[in-house]
């Protein structure tokens, strides 16, 4: 976690400035994430990043822990938050393996550009099963780079060790269904625009 930490500290105001590649798609995700939220929704959401999602979806929640490694990314998050007078949204450092959240206790979870970021995708995948009430909601986006960029697993270590990218795990659109599946979930929404772009999935935690 040190590692990649440090990685996205140092790149958190950039990332703050990037704008959305596809703004269309990514509002789209809002809209059907939208329709599984009520008033009374408990979400956590790992991988938070600047915040922009936990805060678009807060007027539609309960409340929101949003969750990041990097202390960068969620001082902006916070100032985001507080600008946007969005009270509802509680942003905490902790990582997927070490956030120590209560178990049956969330309507639904959010990971979004995560997953393939993980060392140990099973394992981040029961923990969020674990955390779910019966029958919540788990939503993730998803980079299958297996998928169009399969020789990145030829330099990923190297470019990793100069401090390029963080640790990517390359693996294929087919692959992630199959580990979402096996992990206890019914996928109900499952949506790739093209196939260089991230895989949304919208699944249920089975009871």
């Amino acid at each position: 976690m040190a590692y990649s930490s440090r990685f996205w500290d140092r790149i958190a105001a950039k990332y703050a400035r990037s704008p959305i590649k596809d703004e269309a798609s990514y509002q789209r995700k809002l809209e059907w994430t939208r329709e599984y939220l009520t008033p009374e929704s408990i979400v956590y959401e790992f991988g938070c990043g600047t915040g922009s999602t936990a805060i678009a979806q807060a007027p539609f929640a309960g409340h929101i822990t949003a969750s990041d490694i990097s202390a960068n990314m969620l001082d902006i998050a916070r100032d985001k938050a507080t600008s946007v007078g969005v009270t509802n949204v509680t942003f905490e450092q902790a990582g997927l393996e070490d956030a120590n959240a209560a178990s049956a206790h969330y309507d639904m979870v959010m990971a979004h550009s995560l997953l393939h970021l993980l060392e140990d995708k099973e394992a981040g995948l029961a923990e969020i099963h674990r955390m779910l009430k019966p029958g919540g909601i788990f939503v993730s986006s998803t980079a299958c780079i297996a998928d169009f960029m399969p020789l990145l697993r030829l330099v990923s270590v190297p470019a990793r060790w100069l401090g390029l990218i963080p640790l990517v795990s390359i693996f294929s659109s087919d692959h992630l269904r199959q580990s979402i599946k096996a992990a206890g979930f019914t996928i109900v929404q499952d949506w790739q625009p093209k196939k260089s772009a991230s895989l949304f999935i919208i699944a249920t935690k089975d009871a």
